[in-house]
C-alpha cells in the first residue's frame, strides 16, 4: 500500500469530519501569460491525481484577470501540453466568465464597509502599506461612506476615471503584520482590450481578490497552491469570509513545495526575458524547462509524470537535479527508441578486399557495406596503445552487425592529416570466435550516407541557482546549444517526429521541428535499394535536424 502525502491525509480527515465526498472538488488554474513548464506539472499531476483518487471534479479554470499579458496563443498551449502529459479535465472555465459576479461581489464589500475607492496613486499606496515592522499608514480616502464609494465604483467601471487615478481597496487592517492583509487592491482601471470580453469591462480584477472567489463560485473543496502563497493565506480567508453564503461549501487553502530545478530556471517572466533578449529561440527552446521545450527536445510525457510521482508532495523546500528526471527518460527510451548507427566525427577506412557493395542484414532492414565506410575519429589511434581497444595499426576490431576488419597501414594528406585507414576485411562472419576482436565500433557506408545536423545540449546555465539573481542572465552557459555535422545511415531519410532514436553509442534523438523531411518523396525512399542515387539522398536530407535528447554518458 503506497503512503499517503500529507493533503490526502488533510482530505481523509475533512470526510472523516463531515464534508461529503461529492462535494470534493480540485482545479488547476493557470494564468494565461505564458506557457507551462515542469513546476506547473507538479500541481496539475497533485490536483489530477487527487480528483482520480476521490472520483470528483477536476477543472481546468485560466486566470485572465489582467489583459496586458495574456492572449489566446497561451490558453492554445496550455491545453496542448496537459493533453500531451495524458491529463483530462472535466469542465474548463475562466476567471473571465465571473466578472460580472466578482463586480456585484464587490459591490457588496463596500455596503459592508469592507471596501473603499482609493484615490490615491500606486506608488502613495505602496508606501504607506510599509513593512511588516512598521505601523501602516492610512488612505486619506479610507472612510469615505458607503454609497460614496459605491457611486465611485460605478464611475470606475463606466470609464469616467483615467488608467491609475483610482483603484478599489479592501479594508482590513493597516497595522496587520501580514503586508497582504493592509488593505489590498481589489479591482485596478486597465485601458486593454480583453482577449475574451473585448472592451467590455474597464476594469478588472485583481489575482488576490478573483482567485479566491473563483474557488467559491465553483465550489473547489481544496485550493492547493506552492508555499510561496502561504502568506496570502489569511487575505484568501478573509475574502471568502465576507462573501459566504449558507449552504455554500468553504475552499481551505493548503500549500505545498514548489518544484526547483538546478541549473534552470522556473520564473515565466524571466523565461520570457530570455526570449526577449534572444538568449533562447522561444518559449519552446529545447533548453528550457517549458513542456513544449521537453517536447521538442524529445522528453517523453510518461518520464515526466514518473518523475514528478517520484518526487512527491511535501512542505520541505529542495532544488532537484535533471539527473533523475533523465533516468525514467533513459528507461523509457530504452523501450521505444529505434537504434540507427550515426557517425559524428568521421574518418574512411577503405576495405582493401572488397570491391563491391555488400548488402546486411541490422534489425529489421538491409544495410550497405560498401568499400569506403566512416568510423568515429575518436575510434582509431596511429600510435598503439594497451588500454586502447579500439581501432590501431595491425589490431582486429568488429564493426557491428559487419565484419572484423584489420587496420594496415594510414594514408595521410600532404599537410599530414590522415586520408583513410587501409583495412583488412575477415570474410569469415560464422566463425567470429577464429578471430579475437576487443571491441565492437558503429560504422555508416560513405556511399549511401545521410549528412544530417545535431543540436547537442548541455546545462543553460553555469550557476546552479540562477533565479536567485537579478542579472541571471550573465550565467548563461555559452556552450549550451553545440551544433554539429554529422552521417548517418540512410534510413533516417523517413524520419518522423513521433519517432526517438538510440544513436548507437552516443545517445537519444528526436528530429527537430526545423528539419524540412516534407519536401522527401516518401514513396522513392521507402524501400531502400542498391541504386540509390547518391546526390539525390544528400540534397534530399541536408535540413535534417535532430536534438539530443540525452547522452548514453553522464555527464
Amino acid at each position: 500500500m503506497f503512503k499517503k502525502n500529507f493533503l490526502e491525509k488533510i482530505i481523509d480527515k475533512d470526510i472523516k469530519n463531515g464534508l461529503p465526498k461529492n462535494k470534493l472538488s480540485f482545479r488547476f488554474p493557470p494564468e494565461p501569460n505564458g506557457f507551462l513548464h515542469l513546476g506547473h506539472v507538479k500541481s496539475i499531476y497533485l490536483n489530477y491525481s487527487l480528483a482520480i483518487k476521490y472520483n470528483c471534479p477536476f477543472i481546468l479554470r485560466f486566470d485572465d484577470t489582467n489583459p496586458r499579458n495574456e492572449e489566446t496563443k497561451f490558453i492554445k498551449a496550455i491545453k496542448k501540453d496537459i493533453n500531451w502529459l495524458g491529463f483530462k479535465w472535466c469542465k474548463e472555465t475562466y476567471a473571465s466568465d465571473y466578472f460580472l459576479e466578482l463586480y456585484k461581489l464587490a459591490k457588496k464589500l463596500i455596503l459592508k464597509g469592507k471596501a473603499y475607492v482609493d484615490s490615491q496613486k500606486k506608488k502613495n499606496i505602496k508606501e504607506q502599506r510599509r513593512t511588516s515592522y512598521e505601523v501602516g499608514i492610512e488612505s486619506p480616502y479610507r472612510n469615505r461612506s458607503k454609497y460614496e464609494n459605491l457611486e465611485l465604483f460605478k464611475q470606475m467601471k463606466n470609464g469616467s476615471f483615467k488608467e491609475g487615478e483610482c483603484v478599489l481597496r479592501a479594508k482590513i487592517d493597516m497595522n496587520s503584520p501580514n503586508i497582504n492583509l493592509r488593505d489590498p487592491i481589489m479591482y485596478r482601471i486597465i485601458n486593454k482590450k480583453h482577449y475574451k470580453t473585448g472592451n467590455k469591462w474597464l476594469i478588472y480584477p485583481t489575482y488576490d481578490w478573483a482567485h479566491g472567489q473563483n474557488d467559491y463560485l465553483e465550489q473547489i473543496s481544496h485550493s492547493l497552491c506552492t508555499l510561496e502563497f502561504q502568506h496570502k493565506k489569511p487575505l484568501y480567508n478573509w475574502f471568502i469570509s465576507q462573501i459566504k453564503s449558507y449552504g455554500h461549501i468553504l475552499p481551505k487553502q493548503y500549500e505545498f513545495s514548489r518544484l526547483n530545478l538546478n541549473y534552470s530556471i522556473m520564473s515565466k517572466k524571466k523565461i520570457h526575458i530570455l526570449i526577449e533578449k534572444k538568449i533562447v529561440e522561444n518559449w519552446d527552446d529545447p533548453r528550457l524547462p517549458t513542456i513544449s521545450g521537453l517536447r521538442r527536445r524529445g522528453v517523453t510525457p510518461d518520464a515526466i509524470c514518473q518523475f514528478i510521482k517520484e518526487i512527491g508532495i511535501s512542505k520541505r523546500e529542495n532544488n532537484l537535479d535533471i539527473y533523475l528526471l533523465e533516468f525514467y527518460l533513459k528507461q523509457n527510451l530504452a523501450k521505444i527508441a529505434e537504434q540507427v548507427m550515426v557517425v559524428f566525427n568521421p574518418l574512411t577506412l577503405k576495405i582493401e578486399n572488397l570491391n563491391e557493395t555488400k548488402w546486411l542484414r541490422f534489425k529489421d532492414r538491409n544495410l550497405p557495406f560498401s568499400k569506403e565506410i566512416y568510423i568515429e575519429s575518436k575510434d582509431f589511434i596511429e600510435n598503439k596503445n594497451d588500454n586502447f581497444w579500439r581501432l590501431s595499426l595491425g589490431q582486429k576490431v568488429r564493426l557491428k552487425s559487419a565484419f572484423i576488419i584489420k587496420a594496415k597501414s594510414i594514408i595521410k594528406n600532404k599537410n599530414g592529416s590522415i586520408k583513410y585507414i587501409l583495412c583488412k576485411r575477415y570474410k569469415d562472419k560464422i566463425n567470429y570466435r577464429n578471430y579475437k576482436a576487443k571491441a565492437t565500433l558503429h560504422w555508416v557506408s560513405k556511399k549511401y550516407s545521410l549528412p544530417i545536423k545535431i543540436n547537442l545540449y548541455g546545462k543553460l546555465f553555469n550557476i546552479k541557482f540562477p533565479e536567485k539573481f537579478k542579472n541571471f542572465t550573465d550565467y548563461i552557459n555559452k556552450k549550451s546549444i553545440i551544433k554539429v555535422n554529422a552521417y548517418a545511415e540512410n534510413v533516417l531519410i523517413n524520419a518522423n517526429y513521433k519517432q526517438k532514436y538510440q544513436f548507437i553509442r552516443n545517445g537519444y534523438f528526436c528530429i527537430d521541428k526545423k528539419s524540412t523531411t516534407k519536401l522527401i518523396n516518401r514513396n522513392i525512399n521507402r524501400n531502400i535499394n542498391r541504386n540509390i542515387n547518391r546526390n539525390l539522398v544528400r540534397n534530399l536530407v541536408r535540413n535534417l535536424v535532430f536534438n539530443q535528447i540525452i547522452s548514453l554518458k553522464h555527464k
